[in-house]
């Protein structure tokens, strides 16, 4: 991988927590692997008065407690008096104007042109004023059509509902061009995310079954044991649909969904999971045959611990009807997909922290197998996991030893930690480095993240207008309310991340 062009990296939120635990290591671990350009300097931006050496004492402080790898002072000193901090009010185009002049005093000093990556790691409503002053000061545009084009880097929510999305991407395309803009999701940059279409159109033994003829059902989960903690505020105007299916989990669906790409380039990865996207059925919301589950967490034991309630966490008003908990059965109307259901979950306060795609296929014939009680004819199942212990199963039938025909799953395993090592680089390693060099492929296009929207505000809209009613409570510690599970009996499945698999 190429070394990017010079470039001033500039983080809005440099003092938040995201910066603290994720940002500065990347950086710090890029330039330890000496994959940033020799000339990269880093400008924090945030509302409260910090001078530089405070700010890289904050940096560097955070990498004694986050990084993957020990800093070394010599590895430090290199960065240290690349660091800046800048103060000023968001809303403030002079702040913009003075930020301006410091970037063309470092570019005048360098004798040369550097690119600038603005990362906007910001609560959400500040976002617009944000990208309004970086175009109104001419920092979006700054050496525009060149290999120096000013980049910008959106954290996640990317708006709340599909009218938010919209007015957001409208607000950027005003100031940039799409192939400045890079609407990140980090599960995107972990390992096995980015090896899915490796493992799915580089081994002939896949390919020819990932369709309807011979997959039963596909299952993805992300489900976290923490609860809302104190992001309560925060968590109950997002819940469960906004926070984590939106962006993370309807990421993993396109991907595992998506047709061959015409090759590598970005835009045609990118093509292919908008037309995944596009092909989703919209969602049946009433009714025994509702396509939609929600539930929020009681309290109850999570690894043997108490855990309180969702209304009894801090932030929490007493008459939420927010979720914790969603679970949806999709169907994608292509050829490829159709009368599969795509069965997707996502929750807190549950019994497990994991993120997992299982293949389910369908069961053979019971021809030879089927109808004596020796046979424990098992369907086949691939199971990719992102977190944690990053790795992939393939679960196979087998017989026992023994003199009687007998079968059982067995397990083919794989794990990243043991093939290649538990120091691989993180998730914002790889998509800052992407960023940095213009590559788009693991980040959000506009238009993707409307068509998300687009499948999931008529959801959002009803349990809106349905308050409480149909809001099921699972007590925490468990995999979710009871309406998950008939939500997969109905169509003849049960939720496989969880349980032991037979």
């Amino acid at each position: 991988m190429s070394n990017p062009v010079p470039t001033i990296l500039v983080i809005f939120g440099a003092s938040g927590d995201l910066t603290a635990r994720k940002l500065a290591p990347a950086i710090f671990n890029l330039s330890k692997d000496n994959l940033l350009p020799e000339n990269c300097y880093l400008i924090g931006v945030g509302r409260t008065p910090m001078q530089d050496r405070l700010f890289r004492e904050y940096l560097k402080d955070s990498l004694g407690k986050y990084s993957r790898r020990i800093i070394q002072q010599e590895e430090w000193l290199k960065l240290e008096s690349k660091i800046f901090f800048h103060t000023g009010a968001y809303d403030d185009l002079n702040s913009f104007t003075v930020l301006e002049e410091k970037i063309l005093s470092l570019e005048k000093s360098l004798g040369h042109k550097v690119q600038c990556l603005f990362y906007i790691s910001t609560p959400p409503n500040v976002f617009e004023p944000i990208l309004d002053n970086l175009g109104e000061s001419g920092l979006a545009k700054k050496h525009h059509g060149t290999a120096w084009s000013s980049k910008v880097i959106i954290e996640k929510p990317f708006g709340k509902d599909l009218e938010s999305a919209r007015k957001l991407n409208d607000v950027i395309n005003q100031r940039f061009d799409e192939s400045q803009v890079f609407r990140i999701d980090h599960y995107l940059g972990k390992e096995t995310v980015q090896s899915l279409l490796v493992q799915r159109f580089s081994n002939s033994i896949f390919e020819p079954v990932w369709n309807r003829n011979y997959v039963s059902c596909i299952q993805i989960t992300v489900s976290e044991e923490i609860g809302v903690g104190k992001r309560g505020g925060y968590y109950d105007k997002s819940g469960a649909l906004r926070d984590m299916v939106q962006n993370h989990v309807m990421q993993l669906l396109a991907l595992t969904a998506m047709e061959p790409p015409t090759s590598l380039n970005p835009e045609a990865i990118r093509d292919e999971k908008v037309k995944a996207l596009k092909a989703i059925k919209p969602l049946g919301l009433r009714g025994e045959k509702a396509e939609i589950v929600r539930g929020v967490y009681s309290e109850g034991l999570v690894r043997g611990e108490k855990g309180i309630g969702y209304l009894n966490e801090e932030g929490i008003p007493a008459d939420s009807f927010t979720e914790t908990y969603a679970a949806l059965c999709l169907y994608i109307e292509n050829w490829r997909w159709k009368g599969v259901p795509f069965y997707l979950r996502s929750g807190k306060r549950l019994a497990g922290k994991a993120s997992e795609i299982a293949v389910q296929f369908k069961r053979p014939p019971g021809i030879l197998f089927g109808e004596d009680e020796r046979f424990s004819l098992a369907p086949n199942l691939l199971v990719i996991r992102i977190q944690p212990n990053e790795g992939v199963t393939l679960y196979l039938n087998s017989k026992t030893p023994g003199l009687e025909t007998k079968l059982q799953p067995i397990e083919l395993s794989f794990g990243y930690e043991t093939t290649f090592g538990s120091n691989t680089p993180e998730a914002y390693e790889r998509l800052i480095l992407d960023a940095l060099n213009g590559d788009g492929t693991l980040f959000i296009r506009g238009d993707e993240a409307e068509i998300s929207w687009g499948l999931l505000t008529p959801i959002l809209d009803y349990w809106n207008e349905q308050k409480k009613e149909g809001l099921e409570v699972y007590s925490a510690g468990t995999w979710g309310p009871v309406g998950a599970d008939k939500l997969l009996l109905a169509r003849g499945h049960e939720w496989i991340t969880g349980k032991d698999y037979k």
